[in-house]
């Protein structure tokens, strides 16, 4: 259901060698704030709890809550770093508007 492109899974590697994090498991969920309303939350993760799902891709576990899965159906994590910005970037079908940083978003 979510999904890391091989760039985002590099550096989220690169990262967590640098920071000493245990296992490539990253947590990612929806909550409320920025301008559209909606935003995204990422932290490296060590355990999972109750209420999340466990996704797999190119090799790094992605934790979600079960109440952010419904925003983050078929949501794609990329990584750039190019003239449009630095960081992390999702690419999320179910946004309907995204305000014009690309932080926060609306469904």
């Amino acid at each position: 259901m979510l999904s890391v492109t091989p760039r985002a899974a590099a550096r989220i590697r690169e990262i967590q060698a640098a920071e000493n994090h245990p296992l490539p498991r990253i947590r990612i969920e929806v909550k409320a704030g920025g301008c559209s309303g909606l935003t995204y939350d990422m932290t490296f993760a060590t355990d999972q709890r109750p209420d999340e799902l466990l996704f797999t891709s190119e090799g790094i576990d992605i934790l979600v809550p079960k109440k952010s899965l419904l925003y983050l159906a078929g949501t794609e994590l990329d990584y750039t770093d190019g003239l449009e910005g630095k960081g992390f970037h999702f690419r999320n079908p179910n946004a309907t508007r995204t305000c014009a940083c690309g932080i926060s978003f609306a469904v």
